[in-house]
């Protein structure tokens, strides 16, 4: 029990030493100033699917032509990110500091998904169905990404801000913020969305490819061989 009292004792010192220890401009940063806030969104606006470019031309665009592969559907989307920072700032003419209490607002989408399935096969057809069912695999797995990716960002902005005030010499506190998020953060933005391609890579296996040239009775199969005569 004394030993527990003892223990209470020393924190509450220590807490107070550490209070004491702070400036008055970082008490006026730390008490006064509003609470730094990061803001995180994301969205999507949906798909479009398009059924005018012949497989080969969606070859073309993948470079399968280069692996011995054919692309008979095609999803294209790019993670995109934009961001607006500001706060309010104090400032301290003994010190020529100021700090800012951080509001940054970032959000994170896909650019316009597209959806492509190789004009040689007809809207309706079993082969049809089989393609764009494979397509919108990936279209989840996109969905899927992004929902990771917020969760991910969103957790390391509230930790590197953690409701705290920044500090810059005086003019430039603004300018840092702005450098912060358009170089550290955006490059870490981008490399989380990156990550998803490991997921995409596992839908496009070979078995996935074989059972394909299987599906609908052959159809799909027939239908190549014809258009590569």
């Amino acid at each position: 029990m004394k030993t527990r009292l003892a223990l209470a004792m020393l924190l509450a010192a220590g807490g107070a030493q550490a209070a004491a220890q702070r400036t008055p401009f970082q008490i006026r940063c730390e008490d006064t100033i509003s609470k730094s806030l990061s803001v995180l969104k994301a969205q999507q606006d949906g798909y479009t699917v398009n059924n005018q470019l012949p497989y080969r031309a969606l070859t073309a665009r993948t470079g399968s032509s280069n692996r011995n592969m054919e692309t008979l559907g095609l999803t294209v989307t790019q993670g995109m990110h934009k961001a607006s920072v500001g706060g309010p700032i104090l400032q301290d003419a003994a010190s020529g500091y100021e700090c800012i209490a951080p509001k940054v607002d970032i959000q994170l989408y896909y650019s316009p998904v597209r959806i492509y399935v190789g004009s040689e096969f007809a809207p309706g057809t079993c082969a049809y169905k089989e393609i764009l069912a494979h397509e919108m695999r990936h279209l989840k797995a996109h969905m899927d990404n992004l929902a990771r990716v917020q969760k991910v960002v969103g957790d390391a902005l509230n930790k590197r801000f953690a409701g705290q005030p920044m500090y810059a010499p005086s003019g430039t506190a603004m300018s840092a913020l702005q450098h912060e998020v358009g170089s550290t953060w955006f490059n870490f933005i981008r490399d989380e969305f990156e990550k998803g391609k490991v997921e995409q890579d596992k839908i496009d296996t070979p078995e996935e490819y074989a059972r394909l040239a299987k599906a609908c009775n052959g159809e799909i199969a027939q239908i190549l061989a014809r258009r590569r005569k």
